[in-house]
């Protein structure tokens, strides 16, 4: 925390040092992010995805579903976004790996995603001195508390730099 000249507070939004993190802590990320069909349109388009079920109403229709759904690689993107600020802003080496990814149910254009990640491991780097390796849990779940999806994501993140107090 810096100060101003008048003593005022200063704070820097951050995530939490790899130190910080205690295993079996769980965050939930708010607010929720209700997904549109704008989101769906664009997303496919961006990533060259021209699956009907996401593009084609008509299609969709005839489908068991009835309608479009948003694409899981939206829902994935967002679930994981959703846990930044909390967790890993600012203090993210490098994303390591997605395991474990699943989409049990489907989410809908209209439907809000709420995030929640579980810290599951965390060890020092034996090769990289000053990060560890953290193992996190990412469940996302509609407005009616249906899981939608979750991933199991291993991220290098810093330990608090010398020096610097924990928040």
């Amino acid at each position: 925390m810096d100060t101003t000249p008048d003593s005022a507070p200063v704070f820097d939004q951050r995530g939490l040092y790899a130190d910080e993190l205690v295993i079996g802590a769980r965050y939930r990320h708010r607010p929720g992010r209700t997904a549109t069909e704008a989101d769906n349109t664009l997303f496919s388009s961006l990533t060259m995805n021209t699956q009907a079920l996401h593009l084609d109403a008509a299609y969709s229709a005839a489908h068991p579903f009835g309608e479009r759904l948003m694409n899981s690689m939206w829902t994935l993107a967002t679930m994981v976004g959703a846990s930044v600020a909390q967790i890993t802003q600012g203090t993210l080496v490098a994303q390591l790996g997605l395991t474990d990814v699943a989409f049990p149910a489907p989410l809908h254009h209209g439907d809000t995603l709420y995030t929640e990640t579980e810290i599951r491991s965390v060890r020092s780097s034996a090769s990289r001195p000053g990060q560890s390796v953290v193992t996190m849990g990412h469940t996302g779940r509609n407005q009616e508390d249906t899981v939608v999806a979750v991933a199991t994501r291993t991220v290098l993140m810093w330990s608090t730099p010398p020096g610097e107090v924990h928040r």
